[in-house]
């Protein structure tokens, strides 16, 4: 049957793998007419390891600055900080190295200068606002057409995706950002650089791709392509994963997991919703700070249970991806999640019950959570899923 909908090719120009990440980024900031780069770290990274200082050396003179000051989750008024010091350095590149929140601050930097944002409340009107009953209001902007290059340490994917969240603290909540330029021009994937990731790290993200490919695959608008790659990363992630828990030197394994999370992301381009283990996910990480690579942990199982009354069969396909066909995708999800000792209850993230009925409301505000396979009518329904993941 043929498939309605649009594959976008993105922004993205080049993924890089096989060449040392300094070796890279030198010459992709030569490639795209760089002269000013702005790098966006990692602190653990820049102050413990030699990663960054690396990627400074190859640079030269071409490097007019550094921020290693933003905490997970991306906080706005670290962004608007980091905004304002690049554009005072005369910024005309992006560079980032680290995880989500390194790679969603780079988007949000680069939205900051082209939108002529100085101050907390100049972010108000690029925000997308997702209202309760999942209308979107859509902002305009000017289009953020500033290179950026992204060279990541974890396995979250946010570099391969448009859209960037960002953390509201004067109200507790991560908000959405999208336009098709802010994705990097570039990633650089090399293995050696996620050494330093500490291994709870490391593996969640790794579980954050899993759930990638499974809400990608059990979607309620699948493409063929999605399917395929979602399919890919899910018979090669778990024993990359496994692998890496055995024995955290094995740049084989990495690379395996950086791939397989390359695989996961594609889905994006496709149009391919999540559904509600990435929606409250969402809520979670903004509102109660947990790591969104745990949140994947504590939700996505108990998600597929939730929803398996009306997609039984594509999760039939997970399973089958994931090397038994004969077991139910949540329990081939959990046995993962077991295996590599992560947490996989609310309560070992320490998320309190009192929490649960401002988590609900708020989930109701992010559009993944009004694409879920069995339809969430309101916070009632989340509350029932967060009880399941209690």
């Amino acid at each position: 049957m043929e498939t309605s909908g649009v594959f976008a090719f993105p922004a993205l120009e080049r993924v890089i793998t096989g060449t040392p990440a300094a070796e890279a980024l030198s010459a992709e900031v030569e490639r795209l007419g760089g002269t000013a780069a702005f790098i966006l770290a990692s602190r653990t990274l820049n102050r413990e390891t030699s990663v960054v200082e690396d990627l400074r050396r190859a640079l030269g003179q071409r490097t007019v600055g550094l921020d290693d000051s933003i905490p997970a989750h991306t906080p706005r008024d670290r962004v608007v900080a980091a905004a304002n010091a690049a554009r005072a350095a005369g910024t005309d590149i992006i560079v980032t190295i680290g995880g989500s929140t390194l790679a969603d601050a780079g988007k949000m930097v680069k939205l900051c200068l082209a939108n002529d944002v100085r101050e907390f409340e100049d972010v108000d009107p690029l925000r997308r606002v997702i209202h309760a009953d999942g209308r979107e209001d859509m902002p305009e902007m000017v289009s953020p057409d500033m290179p950026s290059i992204h060279v990541p340490t974890t396995l979250s994917g946010a570099e391969f995706y448009h859209s960037a969240g960002c953390t509201n603290p004067r109200l507790n909540r991560k908000e959405g950002f999208t336009h098709a330029k802010l994705i990097p021009q570039c990633v650089i994937l090399d293995p050696a650089v996620t050494r330093h990731t500490p291994e709870w790290l490391w593996l969640s993200t790794g579980v954050r791709a899993v759930d990638h490919a499974v809400e990608g695959l059990c979607s309620i608008r699948p493409h063929p392509i999605s399917d395929g790659l979602a399919i890919h990363a899910l018979r090669l992630l778990p024993g990359a994963l496994k692998r890496c828990k055995a024995a955290p030197d094995d740049l084989d394994a990495r690379f395996d997991c950086q791939i397989g999370m390359w695989a996961s992301m594609m889905r994006s381009f496709a149009g391919v919703p999540f559904g509600a283990s990435h929606g409250i996910g969402h809520v979670l990480g903004g509102t109660t700070n947990v790591p969104h690579g745990l949140t994947s942990c504590v939700l996505l199982p108990h998600v597929l249970r939730y929803n398996k009354t009306v997609n039984a069969g594509r999760q039939a396909l997970v399973s089958e991806a994931m090397g038994d066909a004969t077991i139910d995708a949540a329990e081939a999800v959990a046995a993962l999640i077991e295996s590599l000792d992560l947490p996989s209850s609310l309560r070992d993230v320490g998320v309190q019950r009192e929490d649960f009925a401002v988590i609900a409301r708020n989930a109701m505000h992010d559009h993944a959570v009004h694409a879920n396979p069995r339809k969430i009518n309101g916070p009632d329904d989340v509350l029932n899923i967060l009880e399941m993941a209690w």
